[in-house]
């Protein structure tokens, strides 16, 4: 379980790897001004998809345990890239030539790889190449949808509160290390509207957090020569909402309104060969971005009750629309 957790993680992490391999070098290529402005461009709906992700599925009742009640649930959230963010302008930039005025994200078809030349002078050196632009990975994605698991405990405390906890410890290997950790704080004050304790509705406030980390090797592959390769990407994101639920013996009907953000850093260390046919170059740590999203959203959900056996599912409406499913284990 720790392994596939880590693999749903580095997913898009994994995916810009095999992009390296494949092509994504092609963009370490241009020169130093418009190398950030490229990458940054290719993986930020990948970015803004996990911190959408990561900050769904944290609910799927309004009412909390008894104390130390408690349930375990396994789920997966998967943020919809708009259209528009499935490609990006490769205009402004002076590096790079291209017959397209456009290139896929990360998030993209794996089909839009224009072909690109490459022309700058640096120190007095002359530097020119062709190379195709990376496709995105839309094809490979489920639902074609940025995903983020959501393996959570939940624990009723005293006062009508209760605590969510999302933990990975560091696992991997040596080509690979992530860890994961969220808390949530749920208080449900149905008691505060008076009567309305004694109906089927509940109501609560959440508050959530979570920190992301995955590192992984770069190796070299093709013309592309790296010396002590490594990516890092983290991840911070959190989310305050107000949630409802009417809870039948079978069906429950939950939703919550609130706000959502995060931000997310990559950084590409080690030093990287590039080769232009007769010339060449080496760039050190050649990428450290900064990436951030929030907004306004709007949940939807419906769960089935059976005993102790929960089903559920959920609809977000934010920037990138998310949905969740899962299954959680219930006592008391």
């Amino acid at each position: 379980m720790k392994k596939y957790t880590l693999i749903l993680l580095g997913l898009f992490v994994f995916s810009f790897q095999t992009k390296a391999q494949d092509g994504f070098e092609g963009y370490l290529l241009a020169d130093n001004n418009d190398r950030s402005k490229l990458i940054e461009a290719y993986v930020n709906p990948a970015m803004k998809g996990l911190i959408f992700g990561m900050n769904n599925g944290w609910y799927h009742t309004a009412k909390v345990h008894k104390t130390l009640g408690f349930d375990i649930s396994i789920g997966l959230n998967a943020s919809l890239v708009p259209d528009e963010d499935e490609i990006f302008s490769l205009s402004g930039l002076t590096s790079i030539n291209t017959g397209s005025i456009t290139a896929a994200t990360v998030a993209g078809s794996e089909e839009n790889t224009p072909l690109t030349t490459v022309n700058f002078v640096e120190n007095g050196t002359a530097y020119s190449t062709t190379f195709n632009a990376p496709g995105g990975i839309k094809e490979s994605l489920p639902l074609s949808a940025v995903p983020a698991p959501a393996v959570q405990v939940s624990l009723g405390l005293p006062a009508k509160f209760e605590v969510n906890l999302r933990l990975v410890p560091k696992v991997g290997d040596d080509d690979v290390k992530g860890n994961l950790f969220g808390i949530g704080l749920k208080k449900e004050i149905t008691d505060w509207f008076g009567p309305l304790d004694k109906t089927p509705l509940h109501v609560s406030l959440l508050a959530a957090y979570t920190t992301m980390t995955v590192d992984y090797n770069i190796e070299s592959s093709g013309d592309l020569n790296v010396t002590d390769g490594l990516a890092e990407f983290k991840l911070n994101a959190y989310t305050v909402q107000a949630i409802a639920s009417l809870n039948f013996p079978i069906i429950n009907v939950y939703g919550g309104i609130g706000y959502g953000a995060g931000n997310s850093t990559l950084n590409m260390l080690g030093d990287y060969t590039l080769s232009y046919g007769a010339a060449s170059r080496t760039v050190s740590d050649p990428i450290t971005s900064e990436f951030d999203a929030g907004g306004f959203r709007t949940t939807a959900g419906l769960r089935l009750s059976l005993g102790f056996f929960k089903i559920f599912g959920s609809y977000t409406l934010q920037e990138y629309n998310t949905a969740n499913l899962g299954v959680a284990f219930s006592f008391r």
